[in-house]
């Protein structure tokens, strides 16, 4: 796969993020700005022509940063501020300056296991974003605003730390895509994500389904697990997106970051680390159930760069994601690239374009 630093001799990202540290990570209440994920996306895979025409358009959306509330957050008192949202300044201030006294890994792993619980924050974008920052510098080039980065999304994160009202806990033998295929969907499908997770605990078979999941036994296991479930969810959306086309692109996107993540944390954090994703994908499968199997994919992509060439076009934020996502499955799992890559036909058919 292409790295960042082959793909952005322009400068385009660092300009872009630049551009982007000024506003906040959500606008109009709690919508993400998914702005930062999309432009790296879109440089990642060779589109940087069009990342400011693009930005042009979506940064009339968004909302300055935050201001601080006077209030600083220290390494004494965070837990008082964790999953504040009226707190967004402080935190990206809190990371902003951790990150200029010491490694983004250090910092990183420090903090990881604090977040990780809260995966279903912010609609799973807290995690999303931190994947995108991660592969960043995970690339090799630690300018300040790739580094910076990192701090909003970590920032973001804690104060958008939120706990499923029943979080599962896999202690079953059932392999992920039968456990994704037995995932019992909330009756009332009606709001948005977060109304629909408060609904989980009165679903009949959550969160027994979920748990029937087999866990890691180690960390050895991880990274095939992690990859298993992001083809899983890419696949099952191919077949089933109509039950939500915008949300369900975050049931792979939210294991895809993590997965993305792995290389720069300990291998101790490995098995919660899937542990999380797996919450996350379950909870987001369960809030948005499919009416029933869609037809097949006619005129998928023939390859990856035409499948994300199709996505930058359509332009939308959740469309260029999702075959971010999909792309990684088609170019590291060959015997799963065709329906990943049908898959992407679904984000672009069943999402409006821009």
């Amino acid at each position: 796969m292409t790295g960042m630093t082959e793909t952005d001799a322009s400068g385009t990202l660092d300009e872009a993020l630049e551009r982007l540290h000024s506003a906040g990570p959500e606008f109009e209440g709690w919508l993400t700005n998914h702005a930062p994920m999309t432009v790296e996306a879109l440089v990642r895979h060779g589109h940087a022509p069009v990342v400011h025409r693009w930005l042009d358009g979506y940064r009339q959306r968004l909302e300055d940063m935050p201001a601080r509330t006077g209030v600083r957050i220290d390494d004494a008192t965070w837990r008082e501020g964790l999953g504040d949202p009226g707190r967004l300044g402080d935190w990206i201030a809190y990371f902003t300056d951790r990150l200029t006294e010491r490694p983004w890994r250090e910092v990183l792993t420090e903090w990881w296991p604090r977040l990780l619980p809260g995966i279903t924050g912010g609609a799973t974008h807290v995690v999303i974003r931190t994947g995108h920052a991660v592969r960043i510098l995970l690339d090799g080039d630690e300018s300040a605003p790739r580094v910076a980065e990192l701090g909003h999304a970590l920032g973001y994160w804690a104060a958008r730390h939120r706990t499923l009202p029943v979080a599962p806990v896999p202690t079953g033998t059932t392999g992920i895509a039968a456990a994704l295929a037995g995932m019992p969907g909330i009756a009332d499908a009606e709001g948005g994500i977060r109304e629909r997770f408060a609904r989980l605990p009165g679903t009949p078979g959550w969160p027994a389904a979920a748990n029937s999941l087999r866990p890691p036994t180690g960390p050895d296991e991880v990274p095939a697990l992690l990859a298993e479930l992001v083809r899983e969810t890419v696949l099952r959306y191919g077949d089933h997106a109509n039950g939500g086309p915008v949300m369900l692109v975050h049931s792979a996107t939210a294991p895809n970051a993590v997965l993305r993540t792995l290389p720069a944390l300990p291998r101790d954090l490995w098995v919660p680390s899937f542990l999380a994703a797996w919450e996350a994908s379950a909870s987001v499968t369960a809030a948005y159930p499919a009416p029933g199997a869609l037809p097949a994919v006619t005129g998928a992509p023939a390859t990856a760069d035409e499948a994300f060439a199709r996505a930058a076009e359509h332009g939308d934020e959740h469309t260029i994601k999702f075959t971010d996502t999909a792309v990684d499955v088609a170019l590291t799992q060959p015997d799963a690239a065709e329906g990943a890559l049908a898959a992407t036909v679904r984000a672009v058919e069943l999402i409006d374009a821009v």
